[in-house]
């Protein structure tokens, strides 16, 4: 008989780092705090699933991983020391910007600090335009300014040139002069990390390249070498995406990595829920520090490259998701005008909830359940966390007494504003963007989603909760099913008279180089496409050979979708883009255990103000029967809370249903 395939996959929160390993399709957990140098608590997490798992570290085939370092760098401006190179006359863009204002009415706006300082920004004498060179680029030029940059001592260079996207010879010149003068400082050039139209956005998402790839490539290496030393192979990494990356081409762009954990937890939640036949899925991933929700049509990730993270546009590719700090640590306060508000603030790890017993003494959203009676005295149930009522029930009174509130009452707000801030999370990505929640069903994962997912699904007039099976650590496990993937995009800037021979042309250039680097891929093509007139575009399926009609049917679709309506306008094709994917080789779930009858224990849990006495089960014992709420399930990793009115029960694949009577 073959050797079982052993599978892990680690992901790194704000709060907790979860671990999942599939040996031979059976699934072993792990969930461990995260320290302050995140690879200390990959390694905990993956030599506590391996203890449980009963095997040798060296009998790991592959190890995937997804991590918080890039997008915790970009939020707290702490990546590398960066200079940037930009025609002459536009050195102060990313400063400039789009002048935009994202509160209209703030008459005293704060803009996040440059990643670039004014110290920092170098230009030089050439000049591309959408013709061609109009200044070219000389040999004594690139060594002046080359000189200069090395002058400055930075630790990574970001280069920007104008049309560089149509021409990148002039920025490959500089990039190859600042390498020569600068050995082991980092340089991004924007031809290099995306080759597309618009100055700023190409500009934005190349400094975050150059300021984030030094410190991601620092962490990944002494993971590496940590993996090494344990006996465990190098870790690929997840991109934002929903693809993984061998982890020297993670080090090498860090701006590919802003959202792999959360991209992860998609990537999951499709995974489970295609094995009970759901495709149409709102995501809801809520962990200590903060709440990620998603859409997804017919099983597919949805990617966006629109993200602004810590006021920096990033133009890649990135699962669609909408982040808010709303989270099981998240700690709840009074405002000036006497309003209660939760987040976006987290207690962390440490100390984290007053309830965890390690000095914390905020209330939060955490506390508040325990005080409700969703919790029990360990987290998940035996085996988990030990939790401290009474510290809780403190932290709550202290917040009380504020408000001049009860104790239950107090709970009770914390719990609504919490899920009040989350289902305005749900509607942002669902019905201000043409879609119905209530033709979704809603899959809640993460240590805290299933606690709070049922109330959340009867606000929006969702009818059916799937928790899938490792919820609480289900962006792990979307590490294990990963698909490997790469992106490419190509700016065509085609008007309405565009040619059909011309295009299918670039798409099998790119088509061909796709194949170089990821052999057996599947090739997915995409467009961004405009009425005449437009500004700015929509993405749409681009199928092969290109034909005018198909694109002009797909843009009106896409355009009744966000809109609302069909303009007579004819097309322009803006961008080409292709995705290759070659599908991960995801385990097959091996038949769990059957866990009998247990003997459920009993407690008191409020409920819309009302202590009601209710079941608390153990997840293997509810079956496809189900059982009717209120009633609370608990597994190793979460627990989840069934409201009066609502059936939970079991499916075959492993996954637990929710469902409104």
């Amino acid at each position: 008989m073959a050797e079982a395939r052993a599978v892990l996959g680690v992901d790194v929160g704000g709060t907790f780092t979860d671990a999942v390993l599939s040996v031979g399709g059976r699934f072993h957990r792990a969930k461990v705090p995260t320290a302050a140098d995140q690879s200390q608590s990959v390694m905990a997490a993956a030599e506590q699933v391996i203890a449980a798992a009963g095997i040798e570290a060296a009998a790991v085939t592959y190890f995937a991983h997804g991590m918080t370092t890039a997008t915790n760098a970009l939020l707290e401006r702490k990546g590398a020391r960066t200079a940037s190179l930009a025609t002459s006359g536009f050195g102060d863009l990313l400063e400039i910007g789009r002048q935009d204002r994202p509160r209209l009415y703030d008459a005293c706006p704060r803009k996040p600090p440059s990643l670039v300082p004014r110290e920092l920004r170098f230009t030089v004498r050439e000049r591309v335009g959408a013709g061609g060179v109009i200044e070219e680029l000389t040999a004594a030029e690139a060594e002046r300014v080359a000189a200069e940059v090395a002058a400055a001592a930075p630790a990574a260079v970001a280069v920007c040139l104008l049309f560089s996207f149509l021409q990148p010879e002039h920025e490959r010149r500089l990039g190859e002069e600042l390498r020569r003068r600068l050995p082991g400082v980092h340089v991004s050039l924007s031809s290099e990390v995306l080759p597309q139209f618009r100055e700023y956005e190409r500009f934005s998402t190349t400094a975050v390249d150059a300021y984030l790839t030094p410190v991601v490539a620092r962490y990944l290496e002494a993971l590496a070498e940590k993996a090494e030393a344990a006996g465990l192979p190098a870790p690929a990494i997840m991109q934002s995406s929903g693809g993984v990356l061998p982890l020297e081409k993670a080090a090498a762009s860090a701006a590919l990595l802003l959202l792999s954990g959360p991209a992860a937890g998609v990537v999951g939640a499709i995974h489970a829920a295609s094995a009970s036949g759901a495709g149409d899925l709102i995501t809801f991933d809520m962990g200590g520090t903060s709440t990620d929700v998603s859409l997804v049509r017919g099983g597919e990730v949805s990617t966006t490259t629109g993200v602004n993270i810590g006021g920096c546009p990033v133009a890649l590719p990135m699962v669609d998701i909408h982040t808010i700090g709303a989270g099981g640590g998240s700690i709840a306060w009074v405002d000036a005008g006497g309003a209660l508000r939760v987040g976006p603030t987290s207690a962390g790890a440490e100390p984290g909830p007053a309830c965890y017993g390690r000095g914390g003494e905020e209330p939060t959203v955490t506390d508040a359940d325990i005080c409700l009676g969703y919790l029990g005295e360990q987290l998940g149930g035996d085996g988990g966390m030990a939790l401290d009522k009474v510290a809780a029930e403190t932290a709550i009174d202290r917040l009380a007494a504020a408000l001049d509130l009860s104790r239950d009452d107090t709970a009770l707000g914390i719990r609504r504003v919490a899920n009040a801030n989350m289902v305005k999370a749900i509607k942002v990505i669902s019905v201000e963007r043409g879609h119905d929640p209530r033709e979704f069903t809603l899959v809640a994962f993460g240590g805290a989603g299933p606690m709070h997912a049922a109330e959340l699904a009867q606000e929006l007039e969702i009818r059916r909760v799937l928790v899938p099976g490792s919820s609480g650590v289900l962006s792990a496990l979307g590490m294990v099913v990963g698909d490997q993937r790469r992106d490419w995009v190509r700016t065509v800037l085609a008007d309405c008279g565009w040619d059909e021979g011309l295009l299918e042309e670039v798409c099998e250039q790119m088509a061909a180089r796709a194949h170089r680097e990821l052999p057996g891929a599947e090739l997915r093509f995409t467009a961004d496409v405009r009425y005449q007139g437009q500004s700015h575009e929509l993405g749409v399926e681009l199928e092969r050979p290109v034909k005018r009609e198909q694109v002009e049917a797909a843009l009106a679709a896409a355009h009744e979708q966000a809109y609302g309506f069909r303009m007579q306008s004819p097309p322009e094709l803006v961008n080409i883009r292709l995705a290759a994917v070659r599908p991960g080789e995801a385990p097959a779930p091996a038949a769990e255990p059957a866990a009998g009858e247990e003997a459920a224990e009993r407690r008191l849990a409020c409920f819309d103000g009302e202590w009601l006495d209710i079941e608390v089960r153990r997840r293997g014992s509810i079956g496809a029967d189900g059982v009717t709420g209120p009633l609370g399930i608990e597994e190793g990793e979460a627990t989840t809370v069934v409201p009066p009115g609502w059936k939970a029960r079991g499916d075959a694949a492993g996954n637990l249903w929710l469902e409104r009577s």
